[in-house]
């Protein structure tokens, strides 16, 4: 029976440690989803990516190929021909162009886990309970004997 006890709570000690990295450990799968929720999201990012690279490609051939639009965008930039004169009129505010964003930057950060010391203190503190109850029944049953 001494024997099961200091068993025990070494097995108690080792099963806490295992469990806990397994589902809340650096490489456990607590980490594994919350990876892969991030992989999602930057799979996501490089379809909007596409989107706006697409958009992009479109406006730079038709300002390279089309000369109207060409002209209607030098003219939104604040550009004329050379016999126009232009009457700014002061409190209307200039409509301008906004730039076409190149999309959001996303950095994908460490995932949320616990530190495997914090589990091996878990672990221990488990394993020495289980270690300290049966001492404590020991001790009673040889206090009732």
């Amino acid at each position: 029976m001494r024997v099961f006890k200091y068993l025990a709570g070494i097995w108690t000690a080792v099963a806490v440690y295992s469990l806990f990295s397994l589902f809340a450990g650096s490489m456990g799968l607590a980490a594994h989803n919350q990876l892969l929720a991030e992989r999602e999201r930057l799979w996501a990012n490089m379809k909007e990516l596409s989107r706006t690279n697409e958009e992009l490609e479109n406006e730079k051939n038709s300002l390279l190929y089309d000369h109207d639009v060409l002209a209607v965008h030098a003219r939104q930039l604040g550009y004329g021909r050379e016999e126009e004169q232009f009457i700014r009129i002061v409190g209307l505010g200039g409509e301008r162009n906004t730039p076409a964003t190149a999309g959001k930057v996303f950095f994908a950060g460490p995932p949320d886990s616990i530190p495997d010391n914090v589990i091996k203190i878990i672990a221990l503190c488990a394993g020495l309970s289980v270690f300290a109850l049966f001492f404590i029944m020991d001790l009673l049953r040889s206090k009732i004997d």
